[in-house]
């Protein structure tokens, strides 16, 4: 058993960057459109409406000419980050949004701030927490058991040396350019682990707002597989699929009491946005915020070209 989860661990390419991502983060900002578009291209298959500037020499992405969902969150990624959404990518920062704009009774508890993993007092942690950087996606270790954790040296060094990573990197290189990750001082969240069950993760729900109004609901169940279910803003069923990874369930469900309230929560957390996707957790019946997503899955969705047109209609860039 130790030895499949070493195996797990070693075979873990979470906490090394990509291939590309020292070159993409030592580029010159003039060629970000260019390398982004090759990007794109290969993730979904779409061009990217990329015009040459004779004034200024360089590439950049014609506003006007972007149509789909997909085209418009890499012209955000570009040009549309501002302070607001940097602080609210910061999962420490964000805090405060939250405090402010719904109270802080929607807040997971943190235990710990650090600054590094070494400032980890484990004695002071509960059995089972998450330890996550506030800089990134996905940038988590999931700690069921304290006990056996600390039994064994190799798991905690393998920790140490992908946490210790992430520190140092810039996830704004990592999936394409989300710029949104820049310049955020990097910490250590240290977070109790919010499931009923240790093995199988709460309850998700995902609201895709555009302009300040949740147009698009996503109920997640987990099980032996994901459970999903989407609907429309009247709460409707919807054929759209935003998780092709072939683990799913679509599930028809009555929405219920808790799905309405993400709904005027949403409505305050999105209306200084022209997108952003608004992602909490159920825990014990009780609706927690879990974070701001500006450029899901930064862009690259192979879904549905119905879809991806209509939700691009959504997203007004304005002056950006």
């Amino acid at each position: 058993m130790i030895s499949n989860i070493i195996n797990l661990f070693k075979n873990d390419k979470i906490g090394n960057p990509p291939w590309d991502y020292y070159f993409l983060k030592n580029l010159d900002e003039k060629e970000y459109p260019m390398y982004l578009s090759k990007l794109f291209k290969l993730n979904t298959g779409e061009k990217l409406p990329l015009e040459w500037s004779f004034k200024d020499r360089k590439w950049t992405i014609n506003k006007n000419k972007c149509k789909t969902f997909n085209q418009k969150i890499q012209y955000i990624k570009l040009y549309g980050i501002n302070d607001l959404m940097r602080g609210c990518t910061d999962k420490a920062k964000v805090r405060d949004f939250i405090r402010e704009s719904i109270g802080a009774k929607y807040l997971k508890p943190v235990l710990r701030i650090c600054n590094s993993f070494d400032e980890i007092n484990f004695d002071k942690l509960p059995n089972s927490f998450v330890i996550k950087c506030n800089h990134g996606c996905k940038w988590h270790y999931i700690i069921k058991n304290k006990e056996k954790y600390l039994k064994n040296k190799l798991l905690i060094d393998l920790t140490r040396q992908n946490i210790t990573g992430w520190l140092e990197q810039d996830y704004g290189f990592w999936g394409g350019f989300e710029l949104q990750y820049r310049n955020i001082e990097h910490k250590i969240l240290i977070e109790p682990l919010l499931r009923e069950e240790i093995n199988t993760p709460v309850r998700e729900i995902e609201v895709y707002c555009f302009n300040g109004k949740p147009k698009i609901f996503i109920n997640v169940q987990y099980g032996v597989k994901r459970e999903i279910c989407y609907y429309d803003e009247s709460f409707n069923f919807i054929d759209l699929i935003l998780h092709p990874d072939g683990k799913n369930i679509i599930k028809k469900e009555k929405a219920d009491n808790l799905l309405n309230q993400t709904n005027e929560l949403s409505i305050k957390l999105s209306k200084n946005f022209c997108f952003v996707r608004v992602d909490w957790l159920v825990f014990k019946n009780k609706l927690y915020f879990n974070e701001l997503t500006f450029t899901p899955y930064s862009g690259f969705i192979k879904f549905d070209k119905k879809w991806n047109i209509k939700l691009g209609t959504r997203i007004n860039l304005g002056d950006r």
